[in-house]
C-alpha cells in the first residue's frame, strides 16, 4: 500500500485546511454547521468529489498557526458550488465534533516517521488531504481526539 492517502483505497478521514483567520474550528463550533467552500486546487478538488457524507474530517489550521484544531464530520455528500460559477468547483457541508484536546503542530507531525510519506508533509498546499488509517490514527492520537 502507497503512503500518504496514494493508494487506490478510499482514505480512512480527510485533513481539511483553513486559516483561521478567515475561519476557524471555533467558528465551526459556533455555527455547528458550515459550507466548505473556496477550494480550486484540482487535486484538492478531486478529493472532494471522494468525500463521503459521515466521513471524519480533522480540521487544520494552516497560516502562523500550523495545528490539528478539531475532529468535524462531513455532513453531505459533494455538491457543486452554488455560488462559485462553475460547475467544475465543488464543495460540501461540515459539522464540528470535537475540539482537539492538544493542537499538534506540524512540527510535531514531521517527527513522527508514519507521516514523512503523507500528503500532509509531502504537498503543504494541498488543501484536502487524504489520510490512511496509520495516518489517522497517530494524528488523533497526537492531537487528542
Amino acid at each position: 500500500m502507497a503512503q500518504g492517502g496514494d493508494s487506490k483505497a478510499a482514505p480512512v478521514g480527510w485533513l481539511l485546511k483553513t486559516e483561521p483567520d478567515c475561519y476557524s474550528y471555533a467558528n465551526l463550533e459556533r455555527d455547528g454547521k458550515t459550507v466548505w467552500d473556496g477550494v480550486t486546487n484540482h487535486l484538492a478538488l478531486q478529493n472532494i468529489r471522494k468525500v463521503k457524507k459521515g466521513d471524519k474530517l480533522l480540521i487544520y489550521h494552516t497560516g502562523n498557526e500550523k495545528v490539528i484544531a478539531g475532529l468535524a464530520e462531513a455532513a453531505s455528500e459533494p455538491y457543486p458550488d452554488p455560488n462559485g460559477g462553475n460547475p467544475k468547483l465543488m464543495v460540501f457541508d461540515v459539522k464540528p465534533k470535537k475540539a482537539a484536546r492538544h493542537q499538534a503542530t506540524l512540527s510535531e507531525i514531521k517527527q513522527i516517521s508514519d507521516m514523512a510519506g503523507s500528503a500532509l508533509v509531502r504537498l503543504p498546499r494541498l488543501s484536502v488531504v487524504p489520510l490512511d488509517g496509520k495516518e489517522w490514527s497517530r494524528l488523533t492520537e497526537l492531537a487528542g481526539i
